[in-house]
């Protein structure tokens, strides 16, 4: 019965039931689930894993290289930066109205789960996304045991 109500996916109405709030409310605290973050959070992320490492994929285009800073430190992945607001040409007599792309600095925080090895870490930016891979402990990866 309570498919009829929420649905097959009970996580996802939550997230739209905290979208739906926020949007009541104004922002909300960070989130501590690793499916949801801030509301207008910038850059928006996208974490996943295979058996082998942790795949976090951060949308920000408009950047240079060069104004990204990603560090690990016990356990939290910090991705910063400055994104400078664009400006009309100088002389330019245009009133602005409305401005929905983010400009400023930024800092996200994604706390890492504890199979993650901070010496297995690696960083590109390239169309606008940045891709960091953070690899597994050895300890933690599957492994096929033989039956005897």
């Amino acid at each position: 019965m309570s498919d009829l109500f929420f649905g097959s996916d009970l996580f996802g109405e939550f997230d739209r039931l905290q979208r739906q709030m926020a949007s009541l409310f104004g922002s909300l605290p960070s989130s501590s689930s690793i499916r949801a973050g801030r509301v207008g959070a910038f850059p928006h992320i996208n974490i996943g894993s295979t058996d082998e490492s942790i795949e976090i994929v951060a949308f920000a285009p408009g950047l240079d290289a060069s104004a990204l800073d990603v560090s690990i430190d016990k356990g939290l992945l910090t991705i910063s930066g400055e994104r400078k607001r664009v400006r009309p040409a100088s002389g330019d007599e245009t009133r602005t109205y409305a401005e929905e792309r983010f400009s400023g600095t930024f800092r996200r925080v994604i706390e890492l789960p504890q199979t993650a090895d901070p010496d297995k870490v690696t960083a590109r930016y390239e169309n606008g996304c940045l891709t960091i891979s953070v690899g597994k402990r050895e300890s933690s990866k599957p492994r096929a045991i033989t039956v005897q």
